[in-house]
């Protein structure tokens, strides 16, 4: 993103309307939400990235500390089947512990059903408190609908060494996130 310090939450929020990635009202809604910073320059890269999420077509992954595995991944898949339009149910999301304790890493199973289809994503949990960043993007992407041509792709943004940061999620189609690319410089590796 090469210039950052003009991005603003009305800006991309703008572009997100041109776009098609979000209505009138949503636009509206998001910058009431935000209305006493809206138009303050946003510093970084991961600020601007963040911004997304805002305006319901993002999500991001908690990179600190969470109440519990147990828990938290539940919260994040209903919050990206929402944001995906709540076309495909997830339902009986739970971790099942691998072997040992978290020292070095726990491999885990994450489980749920996907519209009744059993879905398993092996997860590498260091703490009971912290995501696995890979597997819940994983997860995240099994929210949006077979027929939607939206897909969950991963956001990159410049990163500062010793600096941990959510990963974010946007629910785009190609055209669109080709468009956050050229007119917000934002990036989603394959």
């Amino acid at each position: 993103m090469s210039n950052v310090s003009s991005m603003t939450y009305t800006r991309i929020g703008a572009i997100l309307h041109e776009i098609g990635m979000v209505s009138e009202e949503q636009l509206r809604s998001a910058l009431e939400e935000v209305a006493n910073y809206a138009d303050e320059p946003l510093e970084e890269h991961y600020e601007a990235a963040s911004a997304l999420e805002e305006f319901g077509v993002a999500v991001s992954v908690h990179a600190d500390d969470i109440d519990s595995i147990h828990y938290d991944y539940a919260i994040l898949l209903e919050d990206a089947a929402r944001v995906a339009g709540d076309r495909v149910e997830i339902s009986n999301v739970r971790i099942v512990a691998g072997e040992g304790d978290f020292e070095g890493g726990r491999l885990d199973q994450l489980e749920f059903e996907r519209d009744g289809r059993p879905v398993s994503i092996l997860a590498d949990h260091l703490a009971e408190d912290y995501f696995d960043q890979g597997a819940a993007c994983e997860a995240i992407a099994e929210t949006a609908h077979d027929d939607d041509p939206r897909t969950w792709r991963y956001l990159d943004f410049d990163r500062k060494p010793s600096h941990g940061y959510d990963s974010i999620m946007v629910l785009a189609t190609p055209d669109q996130a080709q468009d956050l690319h050229d007119r917000l410089g934002f990036t989603f590796p394959e």
